[in-house]
């Protein structure tokens, strides 16, 4: 019997989005979570205790505007820490790979992303970075469209995953819940007027749990929801039976 596919996300509700359109006898969806120090030491703890076709990162994202609207799918061609490396005077940036010390990019695997991209053909493709901070405001956003000119989304996790996967094919699916610098403001700004807190903990507890709530509902109020039966009945297809 063929190994089955795993398919790691960051957060419980996305897992659950994902086992909601696949074959579970053939594929394992864990969740491993928030981060790139997460994702790469719970996928490292899977792939230790089980065998595996290829790895696949998923979940919702960030779209940078006029390159991925909300609710479209998205496939990284690359996947790029994009804050691993060092900030120098005058506001500019130097990767990790011109200190010397390693690389900030994975590459998808090329022969499986060009059987995802054959079985999406609506996603858009290009790099996506990953942050351990969400883009918050306009001036981060911009200023990593600058600085990637090919990337078409942000997320968490997607760099952790691959480094983990070292040896396997990977590829970075995601669902675009919010145009990045913009969701995380709004929903932070509105939670700041709720009435008669009880307490700084509740109030920031509420928050949070707001914030959460409304980035993984995005996708679904926009009418594509982060996960349908037909999107992973396709990228199951497209993974060869090793």
């Amino acid at each position: 019997m063929a190994s089955p596919l795993l398919i790691v996300t960051a957060v419980t509700a996305e897992a659950e989005a994902v086992r909601a359109g696949v074959d579970l006898r053939h594929v394992v969806v864990e969740t491993v979570g928030v981060g790139p120090a997460a994702a790469a030491a719970g996928t490292t703890r899977l792939l230790a205790a089980g065998s595996y076709r290829a790895v696949i990162s998923a979940g919702i994202a960030g779209g940078f505007p006029g390159r991925a609207p909300i609710g479209s799918t998205v496939l990284a061609t690359r996947s790029i820490a994009a804050d691993l490396g060092a900030e120098v005077p005058g506001g500019g940036f130097l990767p990790v790979e011109e200190l010397g010390f390693g690389t900030s990019v994975v590459p998808a695997d090329p022969a499986l992303l060009r059987e995802l991209a054959a079985a999406l053909p609506e996603a858009v493709t290009g790099d996506v970075l990953t942050l351990a901070t969400v883009t918050g405001t306009a001036a981060t956003a911009e200023a990593l469209a600058a600085r990637f000119p090919r990337a078409v989304a942000e997320a968490m996790e997607g760099f952790g995953v691959a480094t983990a996967a070292a040896g396997l094919p990977f590829a970075e699916l995601r669902t675009i819940s919010n145009p990045i610098g913009r969701l995380v403001g709004a929903a932070a700004r509105a939670d700041e007027h709720t009435p008669n807190p009880s307490s700084t903990a509740h109030s920031a507890t509420g928050r949070t749990a707001s914030l959460k709530n409304r980035i993984i509902q995005a996708p679904a109020k926009s009418g594509r929801p982060i996960s349908t039966v037909s999107t992973w009945a396709a990228v199951y297809r497209a993974i060869p039976h090793r």
